[in-house]
């Protein structure tokens, strides 16, 4: 596939920015391409020549290739277990609303102590319909009391605070930095692209390593 004939779903993404957040204005929107991501699975990769490119099956199926920009950030997502989230951790977790008011997460992201403070707030999040993304410090630990219950965390961030109920069987993982050799086909990934000088780019990629799959 050629980056000019990128499949039409996510080319119009690209070029007039279907994520862009609502109270974006018309003219900021028009002048800053929207940044879109994309989630799916590693089918080819070039490195060896200029421009590298990385062509990728996302989770609908849709095959798209992309440029990587020179300055593109790659880190690796790897596995890490409940007991490591302790008071003071502060982590990123997609969730579901429950009817009483808390978070159930359907994975959970714990940063590295670099990264406290980013995208710290309660919004939704495309993961799902309907669900939600909370970053934000711990601030308190409930023990696991069965394996359908999990763990509770109380999570605070500068405008409120949520609780968490963490499943026993819900993903925990973190991140560190990693190097474009992490990307080969069969890599699960999660990737952050906009068009710069008219073509889907990279900037921004996650990736498993070992068949590991990403759990958003």
């Amino acid at each position: 596939m050629k980056l000019t004939a990128i499949s039409a779903p996510l080319a119009l993404v690209l070029v007039i920015g279907l994520f862009t957040p609502p109270f974006v204005g018309t003219s900021l929107a028009q002048s800053a391409p929207a940044m879109v991501r994309v989630r799916g699975t590693v089918l080819k990769v070039a490195l060896d020549v200029a421009p590298n490119t990385l062509t990728v099956k996302d989770r609908s199926g849709e095959v798209v290739e992309l440029l990587l920009s020179d300055k593109v950030t790659v880190n690796e997502v790897f596995a890490i277990t409940l007991a490591d989230i302790k008071a003071g951790s502060y982590i990123g977790t997609a969730a579901m609303p429950q009817a009483d008011g808390t978070q159930r997460a359907i994975a959970v992201s714990v940063f590295p102590e670099s990264a406290r403070g980013t995208g710290d707030g309660h919004r939704p999040f495309d993961l799902l319909p309907q669900s939600t993304m909370t970053n934000g410090s711990v601030v308190s630990v409930a023990g696991i009391t069965d394996s359908s219950t999990g763990r509770t965390l109380q999570l605070k961030y500068k405008d409120g605070d949520k609780t968490i109920v963490i499943p026993a069987n819900a993903p925990i993982v973190s991140s560190r930095p990693s190097e474009r050799a992490l990307l080969v086909p069969g890599a699960s990934v999660s990737l952050f692209a906009q068009v710069v000088d008219g073509k889907p780019t990279v900037l921004r990629i996650n990736a498993g390593r070992n068949g590991f799959v990403l759990p958003y």
